[in-house]
């Protein structure tokens, strides 16, 4: 259904760049938001606060709105022309925009709410998460999501590279390492290739790449001395459900280590694609509520712990897909405009 659902939106957006379809907006100008970061959640939202007639304002911490669609996915799965084209119709409606401006670093939230009626926080979470093993500390062991937004790779040339994940962020980190030049790129998911959260698509062009793939294993340690030089790893089953308990699916079945199982992969570096976070120096100044895996935590409206701030997308642990934040961020638009 996911995959279903991302279809039927790059459809829906092919159609309105051909045809060049255009939002209506009113005349008259009802309140004043500021949006911060301009990934899917954050454009969505702009766009729809605007063709209701709020004054809209985007801040972005980079030099060029996109967020995420420019500088987290790569050119050969989003074409750049494309996304600007979207964006500039987000522009004509009169949206307003400020770059190279970072929240609680160039402005703060309390600067933001004296000066807006609402303002909607969308600047995802794009901080890579750590494993927690032995060895992540070795020079070669890099979080995925930084190397894709900041274009920051090392020399991959005749090297071995393993993956740590199964999601999108994996397959494009994948690819974008097999592009660079490396010898060998090896993804490492613990489950079935079935419960592999990344689109189907994007699974098997990395194949048709000549991207390897090892299942039902799970990365233990990191090996070297200063540098990774092997990873070592232990396989994995599904524990079977207790008697008279209803049969999971997909990835919310049992998974445990096979004891004994131990085997290592010489390599030379690691990249890590086990999910992301928010920013922590940012959302520790916000002082807002948080939930029990660190992401904001909003009510049915949207609403953060301050009823003037929203927020909405990767931020709040929404599914972390382009499609289900754009929803994320049109359902806040509605919630602010009902506020």
């Amino acid at each position: 259904p996911e995959n279903f659902f991302n279809s039927v939106n790059s459809i829906n957006s092919d159609k309105a760049l051909e045809n060049n379809w255009k939002i209506k907006v009113p005349n008259e100008t009802k309140y004043k938001v500021a949006v911060i970061g301009s990934g899917p959640a954050s454009l969505t939202c702009a766009a729809f606060l605007a063709r209701n007639g709020a004054e809209v304002t985007v801040y972005e911490k980079h030099d060029k709105l996109g967020g995420l669609l420019r500088y987290g996915i790569p050119e050969f799965r989003l074409s750049k022309k494309v996304l600007d084209h979207v964006i500039e119709k987000v522009i004509q409606l009169s949206v307003q925009w400020k770059t190279n401006v970072e929240l609680e670093k160039d402005f703060s939230l309390e600067d933001l709410k004296s000066e807006y009626d609402a303002v909607f926080l969308g600047f995802g979470a794009n901080i890579s998460k750590k494993m927690n093993i032995p060895g992540e500390e070795l020079d070669g062991v890099y979080g995925a999501n930084e190397l894709l937004e900041y274009d920051t790779h090392p020399n991959y040339t005749g090297k071995t590279v393993f993956i740590s994940g199964g999601g999108n962020v994996a397959i494009d980190a994948a690819r974008t390492v097999k592009k660079h030049g490396a010898e060998r790129v090896i993804v490492v998911y613990r489950r079935c290739e079935e419960d592999m959260p990344a689109e189907l698509k994007e699974i098997e062009d990395a194949k048709k790449e000549g991207i390897e793939f090892v299942f039902h294993t799970n990365i233990i340690a990191i090996h070297g001395n200063k540098e990774v030089s092997e990873i070592e790893c232990v396989k994995t089953k599904y524990v079977a459900s207790q008697k008279g308990a209803p049969v999971a699916n997909g990835r919310n079945r049992k998974l445990e280590n096979i004891p004994q199982s131990n085997f290592t992969m010489k390599g030379d570096c690691i990249l890590m694609a086990v999910g992301s976070k928010p920013e922590e120096n940012v959302l520790s100044k916000l002082n807002l509520k948080r939930n029990a895996w660190g992401n904001l935590e909003v009510n049915e409206h949207y609403q953060t712990s301050d009823e003037k701030v929203f927020a909405g997308g990767d931020l709040v642990g929404e599914k972390a897909t382009v499609a289900w934040a754009a929803r994320s961020g049109r359902n806040a638009a509605q919630e602010i405009q009902d506020y």
